[in-house]
């Protein structure tokens, strides 16, 4: 059973207005905001996961959005990470739009079809212009997780 948004993110690991110069400080803050609540998550580690797996091809999946994602050794159960970027920030997306949204990924190493499952999950909702749109006006990380929890279940009801 594919894990629901609210078990991957939580208020803490959402920043609704987050500065990034590039792509590399933007996966490194992602990196760090995956420790919050993940005790013993070793940050430049998951922040190493999303840039070699960002090396392999761009995780910009177009429409503004971007899901770094990468399997990590020594981690026991998926976590994510949502931001909202403070700038639009070119990321080389399939679409050659700039990114303004960003779901990062991260599940333990050996879980590939939770990977998969995941990640189609996360780009199915996020291709949803009325959902992104929600996402992009909210103010606080907690109305961005709740966003983030109903769409899920929307999600759910609609498969």
């Amino acid at each position: 059973m594919t894990l629901q948004l609210h078990e991957l993110v939580s208020p803490e690991r959402i920043n609704c207005a987050l500065p990034a110069s590039s792509k590399k400080r933007l996966l490194e803050t992602l990196g760090t905001m995956m420790r919050a609540g993940t005790p013993g998550l070793d940050d430049h580690a998951a922040f190493q996961c999303l840039i070699e797996r960002e090396r392999l091809g761009s995780t910009g999946v177009g429409n503004g959005i971007a899901i770094p994602h990468g399997r990590m050794r020594g981690l026991d159960k998926a976590i994510g990470a949502f931001a909202v970027l403070q700038h639009d920030m070119d990321y080389d997306a399939i679409d050659s739009k700039p990114v303004k949204l960003v779901f990062a990924l991260l599940v333990p190493e050996d879980t590939t079809d939770e990977h998969l499952r995941l990640l189609s999950k996360i780009a199915r909702m996020m291709s949803d212009e009325s959902y992104r749109e929600r996402l992009l006006r909210a103010k606080t990380p907690q109305e961005i997780y709740t966003i983030l929890c109903d769409a899920d279940l929307e999600y759910q009801k609609a498969s």
